[in-house]
């Protein structure tokens, strides 16, 4: 129990410093309760000072994306339509016509500062494809060069739950899906609360603020709230996205929003909010895009041993610790990797097809080509093909 413990207690030194003293790229996820301020309308005074903070920074040089949500409250907004109506379809008219004043706000409050926006749109289909992430990662990396600042949004309108693999579902896995392609130093998801706490602050006043979290386990994940009324996201969303973000190499914020120059204040170096430290250095974009978990074709269940050879001894995938497959899917195709309890631990590319690997699961290397009759490595997935989660 100690054991479990000791990440939660880590987090709780005072003054705890950032990582880097500054960050040059940057993408901050600017939720609905904090672009709100708690109504059912936009907050222009808020957006103002969010955006003269992104000014400020676009000044010193730095790179600045904005996942930004807040359509739907302010398609809301413009309709006059009550809160009760949540069906899918309406929803879509609600982010159709949100989307559009949103869009202007945004445009007419960076105008002041003599900056250009751009609009981008994405869904999970945009990004599963080898092919369309890496336009993706173009298209923002274009934007950053001529100096605007993309803003970017779930394509809400065409992106439904029904439609199976078309939708992300929220802002803060997708900031975490943006940090990766643009190879962001930090990611920053604004909220209504300071950061996490260890409960709900709203229903316990003693509840302490976790300054640094080193590694998030179940212990952390089990910390998070319930979602929030008017945004899609709470905080369990939040921790899934430093999950997502930290694993590919950068390093997130979760921090209160309406604090005074929060985005700049960050960028500096300064310990605010809840910091979760980069897992490893900088992964190249081809194990960033199988983190990303979108293209998945299947999840292969291992036994303890393996799970073990796979997170300490940063081993291959060999069928020898294979409980289970999941499929269908075929040899290249990105796969999940799962322990015994479901607990997604790695992705990589299989050497082997779905089929082939119920074959031989549970065999010794050496057996393949016995059973098979072919081989094509002694690996499931070869430890270059791998990334841990």
């Amino acid at each position: 129990m100690a054991r479990a413990q000791k990440p939660l207690m880590e987090t709780q030194a005072v003054g705890a410093p950032m990582p880097s003293g500054r960050y040059q790229r940057m993408v901050a996820k600017i939720g609905t309760n904090v672009l709100t301020a708690g109504t059912d309308r936009l907050d222009l005074e808020v957006m103002s000072s969010l955006v003269g903070q992104v000014a400020r920074l676009h000044r010193q040089g730095r790179d600045v994306l904005i996942v930004s949500s807040g359509a739907i409250a302010c398609g809301r907004h413009r309709l006059g339509t009550a809160k009760e109506r949540k069906d899918i379809p309406f929803r879509q008219v609600l982010a159709s016509v949100g989307q559009t004043y949103l869009m202007q706000a945004y445009d007419e409050l960076f105008a002041w500062h003599d900056i250009v926006v751009a609009q981008t749109l994405l869904t999970k289909r945009d990004l599963a494809d080898r092919q369309g992430y890496l336009n993706a990662r173009n298209t923002l990396l274009a934007l950053l060069d001529v100096r605007a600042v993309p803003i970017v949004n779930e394509n809400d309108v065409v992106a439904v739950e029904e439609i199976e693999g078309v939708k992300i579902g929220d802002n803060d896995n997708l900031s975490a899906l943006v940090a990766n392609l643009v190879d962001a130093d930090l990611l920053v998801l604004l909220t209504d609360q300071a950061g996490l706490f260890t409960a709900d602050p709203r229903l316990h006043p003693d509840a302490r603020l976790i300054q640094r979290v080193e590694r998030i386990d179940g212990e952390i994940e089990q910390l998070a709230g319930e979602r929030g009324e008017r945004g899609v996201g709470g905080m369990t969303t939040k921790i899934q996205a430093a999950k997502l973000a930290t694993a590919g190499g950068t390093h997130v914020v979760i921090a209160d929003g309406r604090e005074k120059d929060i985005l700049v204040r960050l960028t500096e170096g300064e310990a605010l909010g809840t910091l979760f430290p980069a897992a490893v250095d900088r992964l190249e974009s081809r194990k960033r895009w199988m983190l990303t978990g979108l293209s998945l074709k299947g999840n292969i269940v291992v036994d303890e041993g393996a799970a073990r050879a796979l997170r300490q001894e940063k081993r291959s995938l060999l069928p020898a610790g294979i409980r289970r497959v999941e499929g269908p899917f075929e040899r290249g195709d990105a796969i999940a990797i799962c322990d015994s309890e479901g607990q997604r631990i790695a992705c990589g590319i299989a050497s082997y097809g779905s089929s082939d690997i119920e074959t031989i699961h549970g065999l010794r290397s050496e057996r393949i080509e016995e059973v098979l009759g072919y081989q094509y490595g002694a690996e499931v997935v070869h430890r270059d093909n791998l990334v841990l989660l």
